[in-house]
């Protein structure tokens, strides 16, 4: 019979396994996979680059000259494009290229604080009205519905009638309007999120409602948010130039650049070009925040990972 054997405390240590298989690669995160699939969009970087090109012409365009949006030259009224006029004058003889981009920078401000107001209101009423539910979700769904039965354009009429119309009430009256749509997006996304399994045990071990709100489910959101946000700018865009270009925008001689459409749509027969410039800077705008809107859209859908 085989004698058996002592046991020691060196056939207790841990084997040494030698493999080859190894992890390759470098970990993605989500926004990064997000910005992967984002700049393999041609049409959204060049949205993307036409945006920075603008605000940054927007930002010094109107310091690149020795004109000043308000300097008004009655010698030098109607002028084509030529020497330091890059792009001709008005009526008044005041520098187109300056009051071009300096409106552009006006017309970009007011979308940008018309956005503002639908981050700061639509998301909270969104998130409250989805996670909570019940009667609470009932009352404020029924404000929505009211402020939806009411069109947008009558309700900023009728707040800059009462305003003097300027950069903050124009963009008080469009975020005023613009919210509800931000608001029952949020709302959506909070439906669909508060049943997940990682809110319920999050739920479970006790966290609360502030921490359920903050730390899991509006991170969820922000993908749906930040798509209505680019989608909502080039609205605001329009409404604020279609106000102007009726006469409820900027008051002279600051302008916008539906001020200057306004301006240069009254001599279209004599001076296309007061129009042209202005209506072009205008156009490249809203294209290009679709483009940027589109890409963001397609660079966050789950289903289009690969």
């Amino acid at each position: 019979m085989e004698t058996a054997r002592k046991l020691t405390r060196e056939m207790f240590e841990p084997a040494t396994v030698d493999t080859e298989e190894k992890v390759v690669g470098k970990r993605v995160t989500f926004w990064g996979d997000v910005w992967r699939r984002f700049s393999s969009n041609k049409g959204a970087l060049i949205g993307l680059v036409l945006l920075a090109a603008i605000a940054f012409l927007a930002i010094i365009g109107p310091d690149l000259n020795d004109y000043t949006y308000r300097s008004a030259n009655y010698d030098q009224t109607n002028k084509e494009a030529f020497g330091d006029h890059w792009f001709g004058t008005d009526k008044m003889g005041r520098d187109l290229w300056t009051r071009t981009w300096y409106g552009a920078g006006i017309s970009l401000l007011v979308a940008l604080l018309a956005a503002a107001f639908d981050l700061f209101i639509g998301v909270p009423y969104g998130c409250i009205s989805g996670y909570y539910g019940g009667k609470v979700d009932n009352w404020m769904q029924r404000i929505i519905e009211v402020l939806y039965g009411v069109p947008n354009l009558i309700v900023i009429i009728l707040l800059l009638l009462w305003m003097d119309p300027g950069i903050w009430p124009i963009a008080l009256a469009l975020g005023i309007t613009g919210w509800v749509t931000m608001a029952r997006v949020v709302r959506g996304q909070m439906l669909k999120l508060k049943s997940q399994e990682y809110v319920l045990a999050a739920r479970t071990l006790g966290a609360s409602t502030r921490r359920l709100l903050l730390k899991h489910m509006l991170p969820n959101v922000m993908g749906p948010v930040i798509i209505t946000i680019m989608f909502s700018i080039p609205t605001a865009i329009f409404f604020e130039a279609f106000l102007a270009f009726i006469g409820l925008g900027i008051r002279p001689p600051a302008a916008s650049l539906g001020v200057l459409i306004n301006e240069g749509y009254k001599v279209l027969q004599l001076f296309p070009h007061q129009l042209f410039y202005p209506a072009a800077v205008l156009s490249l705008i809203m294209f290009s925040f679709n483009l940027v809107g589109d890409g963001l859209r397609d660079a966050l859908d789950p289903k289009l990972r690969q």
